[in-house]
């Protein structure tokens, strides 16, 4: 039995992926465990995708484990029996201390780690660095909490390890370089073309938003200038907003800018690929511009990244936080470059 355990839209949307491209295999081998994360945006993508799943023929199930007081070893112990009978385990988030949590009861012999977004870079560099598992987007620091799950997270590190009875698998959009004895297996976005569009295509653009500001990566101020600008030069009128995106900073880019604030129902892959979609569309540096070209091939749509100038980082941001969006823009593959100069 496959066994996946997912948080998020985008990473239910990758195991999708992932079980198209096993061939000959039964959907209905495949069990996916859904660890909704609180906020209701989120939730909502999650329930729309699970209705996908089963569409497929690959069993759902929801488990709350965020939330309440005790819910987490609550959810624990009602998944210990699942986890320990999996011959395959997939996931989407490995910086997931809950996810972690749960590879400490992991037996399978087989291991695959799905996209999260750009996340994926990140987890597969610090894999081949041998350095200890921590978002790019964290300033690092060992905090008490960090400390206790310290444990937690070592044994994880060496589940994503490979050895002679352990294989690790990388299923991936994103340019990686597989650490020594990691499968790394492209992921092309078939089965969303297979289900999916092809879209109609307007003459207009739209603009991709990002949580940058929410977690506290980009100053806000900046970041509505530059969307106001963008809006202004590519003649966009809609904005696809992020699902971790305020409702206060979605009513002032609005006010500021006129554009119609969407708030998609399903990941932008699939909203795209549906369609109607505008003749470009314009991001910063985030997920898309790498799934976008592939989920988009021979449509004709046009995916343009902006880069995040460096003085519209926070002070408090990491010191990471600049070279790593950096390496998502110069690393995505069919994409126009627009540089923020331009935008500030």
């Amino acid at each position: 039995m496959n066994l996946a355990f997912v948080e998020s839209p985008v990473q239910l949307l990758n195991v999708l992926e992932w079980v198209h491209t096993q061939g000959g295999d039964d959907p209905a081998a495949t069990t996916v465990v859904v660890l909704p994360p609180v906020d209701p945006m989120s939730r909502g993508q999650l329930r729309r995708m699970a209705e996908l799943a089963r569409d497929e023929g690959i069993a759902v199930r929801w488990q709350e484990a965020r939330g309440e007081s005790g819910a987490p070893l609550k959810a624990l112990r009602a998944l210990a029996g699942l986890v320990r009978r999996a011959d395959h385990i997939v996931i989407g988030d490995p910086f997931s201390r809950y996810v972690q949590l749960l590879l400490t009861l992991v037996r399978a012999d087989r291991l695959t780690v799905v996209d999260d977004g750009t996340a994926t870079m990140e987890f597969v560099a610090q894999l081949a660095r041998g350095e200890r598992l921590t978002r790019w987007h964290r300033r690092g620091r060992t905090g008490p909490r960090e400390l206790v799950l310290a444990p937690v997270t070592a044994t994880a590190r060496r589940r994503f390890t490979p050895t002679a009875r352990h294989t690790v698998e990388v299923f991936t959009a994103m340019p990686v370089e597989a650490p020594p004895g990691v499968t790394v297996t492209p992921n092309t976005f078939a089965w969303t073309r297979a289900r999916f569009g092809p879209p109609s295509i307007g003459k207009g653009a739209d603009l991709v938003g990002t949580s940058l500001v929410e977690t506290g990566v980009v100053d806000p101020v900046p970041y509505q200038e530059a969307v106001a600008s963008l809006a202004r030069t590519h003649g966009a009128t809609r904005y696809f907003a992020h699902r971790r995106e305020s409702a206060e900073k979605l009513h002032a880019l609005e006010a500021a800018t006129g554009l119609e604030i969407v708030r998609p129902d399903l990941p932008l892959e699939l909203i795209a690929r549906r369609g109607p979609i505008g003749r470009t569309i314009v991001s910063f540096p985030s997920t898309v511009v790498h799934t976008l070209p592939l989920a988009l091939a021979g449509t004709g749509v046009n995916v343009a990244v902006c880069d995040i100038a460096p003085e519209w980082l926070r002070a408090t941001a990491s010191p990471r936080a600049q070279g790593f969006l950096s390496g998502v823009t110069e690393t995505a593959r069919g994409v126009q470059r627009l540089t923020s100069t331009a935008h500030a």
